[in-house]
């Protein structure tokens, strides 16, 4: 098959599309002809070099997040069916049957991902566990789905397994336009919280607010605590979702209200930060939690409340643009630059 893949670190040139071996096809998967594939930052990441998960090897071949048509079923495959037009769920959390990514499914261990320890959508077939995969509704294009499996449902688990959180709530994000804060936001102004957004421009938080952001700044200039606080009468947010990391962790612990928790689930900026003060932490009972990996068994739901919202118009892909497969370089120089303000996502040719 072809493959955009990488067989050292480097700069989006290492990217080379060329053929790669076909995928094996076990009794309890599917073959899946991908058609689209959206970037995520650890596509940029791990070709770099920076950082792996446990289980990368070279070469790889990314691209968690795929949609496309099943061209082939296991002999054990019963309910999933050749023509079908499929998502797939990319964690291997949860996978039963007679499947190649059966034992990688430890969430506090080595937890197998499409795309990140094993190849995935940036080639023209993948094969995946036929209990990973989620039919499309008739009217979604391949694009908009690819979106979804691991923003989305990242910021699922992260919102409401982990943080709890509740209609009536004050939520703060930053990065107004990462993937992780474009999910957010909609999951959570659908949740009926009400949602402040930063980003490092303002066209940026013009994205946010066209999402339904109640208010958004600019996290360059302005001090984030006195913002937050002007906008909540001198209280503070129920809850930070934050991704980011040390760039913004004091501002974002000391916009917390009284019992508030800060939810951490990456660290774009760097891995180490620090409690700028015990004191405020305990006298005002703040909690601070690590957001894990999402649970498996959640995405067939959470999948169809994004099916629901997409038919409604009340969630959007945010798409920005589409790359044809070899102009994946590109796509990856665009996301490097921060400069993206929405997704990208890789077409492969039909």
């Amino acid at each position: 098959m072809q493959a955009l893949f990488y067989s050292e670190h480097g700069s989006p040139e290492v990217l080379t599309l060329g053929h790669q071996p076909n995928p094996i096809l076990r009794p309890a998967e599917v073959l899946i002809k991908v058609s689209a594939t959206a970037l995520n930052r650890l596509d940029i990441v791990q070709r770099n070099g920076w950082f792996t998960l446990p289980g990368f090897s070279l070469p790889h071949i990314a691209g968690m997040d795929l949609a496309g048509t099943v061209v082939g079923v296991g002999s054990n495959v019963s309910e999933i069916h050749v023509g079908d037009r499929v998502v797939a769920d990319p964690s291997m959390h949860a996978i039963a049957g007679d499947s190649q990514y059966t034992g990688f499914g430890e969430r506090y261990g080595e937890l197998g991902v499409i795309g990140a320890t094993h190849a995935g959508g940036y080639g023209e077939l993948c094969a995946i566990s036929a209990d990973h995969v989620h039919v499309l509704p008739d009217t979604m294009d391949f694009a908009t789905a690819a979106v979804f499996p691991t923003a989305w449902m990242t910021t699922h688990h992260a919102l409401f397994r982990i943080g709890d959180l509740r209609s009536g709530e004050t939520l703060l994000m930053h990065g107004a336009t990462s993937a992780l804060t474009l999910a957010a936001t909609q999951l959570a102004i659908a949740a009926g919280a009400r949602v402040f957004v930063t980003a490092a421009s303002e066209e940026k938080c013009q994205v946010a607010r066209n999402l339904g952001a109640a208010a958004t700044t600019t996290n360059r200039e302005n001090n984030i605590t006195d913002w937050v606080m002007a906008q909540t009468d001198g209280r503070g947010v129920d809850m930070v979702l934050d991704h980011v990391g040390p760039a913004l962790w004091e501002a974002s612990m000391f916009a917390l209200a009284p019992r508030g928790r800060l939810v951490t689930c990456g660290n774009t900026t760097g891995d180490s930060a620090s409690i700028p003060s015990l004191g405020f932490l305990f006298q005002r009972g703040i909690q601070i939690i690590g957001s894990d990996a999402y649970f498996s068994t959640d995405y067939a739901n959470v999948w169809q409340q994004y099916c629901t919202g997409i038919e409604r118009g009340h969630f959007s892909p945010e798409i920005q643009q589409t790359f044809a497969i070899e102009d994946g370089a590109q796509a990856h120089r665009l996301l490097e630059t921060g400069k993206a303000t929405g997704r990208l996502v890789l077409e492969h040719t039909p």
